[in-house]
């Protein structure tokens, strides 16, 4: 990899994707976050679909400080919910964005719904050298009638990966970061990185 390529701007302040991600890329090249760079205001995510804010984030970022830079959008589409809550997973339950309150919505919403079929989709937008490029990853399974397990966050303790028996919150980080919808699309964009050498 290119030894100008040695570190990128990771626009988040979700210090759980941070560690994925890091955790993903290894010594290739050092992340750095918006509190590196001390901005800690809220960016614009007006848009319908996972892709759409992504690429939002990454060039209102790029657009202000005018360094490579890649930003992420993730979703949990669960069939039976038309979709829900997809591009507002974040926020499902409210703006106060907890994890817990919008693990309730979905399964209360699903009930007793004999389809349980959801995948999580993760897309990111990277901005490299004034150009844009893009990087998606999906993981499909299903959704528990309960959370169950204690690692990982968000709606980790009630999807089960298609293959396994446990959830994303019971499999821990380390096999997480194999199968991720994230760590799909990061795979995506390191393979990409490579070519830029």
């Amino acid at each position: 990899m290119d030894s100008k390529i040695n570190s990128l701007l990771f626009i988040t302040s979700n210090n759980n994707k941070i560690v994925e991600i890091q955790t993903k890329v290894g010594t290739q090249f050092a992340l750095k976050s918006l509190a590196d760079i001390g901005f800690s205001d809220e960016i614009p995510e007006p848009y319908e679909t996972i892709k759409e804010n992504a690429v939002a984030k990454a060039k209102f970022i790029h657009d202000r400080f005018h360094i490579n830079c890649f930003a992420e959008d993730s979703g949990l589409v669960v069939e039976a919910l038309n979709g829900e809550p997809g591009v507002y997973s974040a926020r499902y339950a409210g703006e106060e964005k907890n994890d817990a309150a919008n693990i309730q919505k979905v399964l209360q919403k699903l009930n007793d719904n004999q389809n349980r079929k959801a995948y999580f989709i993760t897309v990111i937008a990277l901005i490299l050298n004034n150009q844009l490029h893009t990087f998606e990853g999906r993981v499909y399974g299903n959704i528990t009638a309960e959370p169950i397990g204690n690692s990982g966050f968000g709606y980790d303790p009630i999807f089960q990966p298609n293959g396994y028996t446990e959830t994303f919150a019971q499999l821990g980080l380390p096999v997480k970061n194999k199968i991720s919808h994230r760590a799909k699309a990061t795979e995506l964009m390191i393979e990409f990185l490579k070519t830029q050498a």
